[in-house]
């Protein structure tokens, strides 16, 4: 009596016990209301294996073709809203293939032949995986782009950069945008160096020992476009390192996307005023009527505490597993895929932010007075007249401490009054002091002077392929 002839129990498993399936059972262990979106890589799977199984001999062409087209049709009907989940199959696995069987047949009972859940389901989230893993990328670059675009509109624009939330010297906006620019890029170098090892193929690994029957690995990779085949089969059914893996490099890119909001939140507060947020990316106050509010900065910094605490999840999901597959690892797939929506969308949402933001200039030249930001260029042309950086270090600490207790910035000490501090000061000292001298002075490779930046602008471009 074949498992779906089971008066018993009517689960694709259910030959092995007398009794039916609890019904609380049936709803604490079903995954089918969020594992339903790997449709498609289950589908694709199956159709691949199908063919390796009638390749092999091991199904006849004829079954082989019928369940590739049982498959189109129940794919077809996915998409189009026709199909209906049932829980008490569990998962898209036992759904989709309970489907084929009554489509086309005993035909649709061969296809699990040589394969196990476990690796079927070690398969679809690979594919899935992949699929995801090149949709962040390519969000990143469209974030990078953003960034350059907004650092070239900005290129000669001054602000004060900060140490401990202080100023500290002045720097381009456009360096400071540069920044994100790499930190981004870091995350893309990332995630494409676990792309490496997500973009393995399972399948073949049966349930955790491999398979006896005569299967071809290698030709279901070719099929899936696989460049590699999983080479221990307890490791593979077990093995979720490539799943964190993704999940750490996306907290990273969930993390600079928060340290980003941060900056744009304080900002945009009247203390700040720096940049201007457009009206379709901001909410206001159902009490207050002249508030505008930086929601979706704060909802992204917000979001970050999900990303790494589904990180966190995976890792302790795994502390105690022995090998290899136990059902404790259903509890990835969640934690994986909020993980992808949470990031992705908030990528995304902050490319079309920052290609709708405004930096006001005018507050930015003003934040630039105050602070004696240009106190390190005083040391470093002491350093230039043959004065130990120490030394000068600390004249310039106690020409501050003048200057403080005068009311004074720098840039408003008469020559005499710096030359008491030091006789090496002369009258080519001011050019030094001014904040386009101090910018212009910081050659150094990844510095903030304009000529330094100026190229770091032209390769970020080049790189992305935005035209000039």
């Amino acid at each position: 009596m074949s498992s779906a002839e089971n008066t018993h129990n009517p689960a694709m498993w259910g030959g092995r016990f007398a009794e039916k399936t609890a019904a609380s059972v049936e709803a604490f262990t079903a995954s089918i209301h969020y594992d339903a979106r790997l449709f498609r890589h289950d589908i694709a799977g199956s159709r691949a294996h199908a063919r390796m199984l009638a390749r092999q001999g091991l199904i006849s062409e004829a079954e082989g073709a019928l369940i590739v087209q049982g498959l189109d049709r129940i794919e077809q009907e996915i998409e189009t809203g026709e199909f209906v989940f049932r829980p008490e199959l569990e998962d898209i696995h036992m759904n989709i293939e309970k489907s084929l069987v009554e489509k086309i047949g005993p035909a649709g009972e061969k296809l699990h032949t040589a394969r196990s859940r476990n690796d079927q389901v070690a398969l679809d989230v690979r594919l899935y995986l992949r699929e995801e893993c090149r949709r962040l990328i390519e969000l990143l670059t469209e974030l990078q782009k953003a960034c350059v675009v907004l650092a070239r509109k900005y290129q000669h624009a001054v602000m004060p950069g900060y140490t401990h939330l202080q100023r500290a010297q002045p720097v381009l906006v456009a360096h400071h945008l540069l920044a994100y620019y790499e930190m981004f890029g870091r995350d893309r170098e990332r995630l494409s160096d676990a792309l490496k090892r997500i973009n393995v193929m399972p399948l073949g690994a049966a349930a955790l020992a491999g398979t006896g029957l005569p299967i071809d690995r290698e030709f279901v990779a070719r099929e899936l476009d696989f460049p590699a085949v999983t080479a221990n089969s307890m490791d593979t059914v077990g093995d979720r390192d490539h799943i964190i893996e993704f999940m750490g490099a996306a907290s990273l890119v969930q993390i600079h996307l928060s340290r980003l909001s941060e900056e744009l939140v304080l900002w945009t507060t009247e203390e700040f005023s720096f940049v201007t947020l457009a009206d379709s990316f901001c909410t206001g106050s159902s009490i207050m009527p002249q508030k505008k509010n930086p929601d979706i900065p704060e909802l992204i910094r917000g979001k970050s505490g999900r990303v790494v605490g589904n990180l966190m999840s995976l890792l302790m999901l795994l502390k105690g597993l022995p090998m290899t597959y136990n059902r404790d690892l259903q509890e990835d797939k969640e934690p994986l895929f909020d993980t992808v929506d949470t990031v992705s969308r908030s990528v995304a949402i902050m490319a079309q932010l920052l290609a709708n933001l405004t930096f006001n200039e005018a507050r930015l030249a003003a934040g630039l007075g105050g602070g004696y930001m240009t106190a390190t260029d005083l040391a470093d042309y002491l350093v230039l007249k043959n004065i130990p950086f120490r030394q000068a270090h600390a004249i310039v600490g106690r020409t501050v401490a003048f200057c403080l207790s005068q009311g004074k910035e720098l840039t408003e000490l008469s020559l005499a009054e710096l030359k008491g501090f030091s006789e090496a000061i002369e009258n080519d000292v001011f050019g030094v002091l001014s904040i386009a001298g101090s910018v212009n002075s910081r050659v150094s490779l990844g510095g903030t002077a304009g000529s330094v930046v100026a190229e770091a602008l032209t390769r970020a471009e080049e790189a992305l392929g935005l035209a000039r």
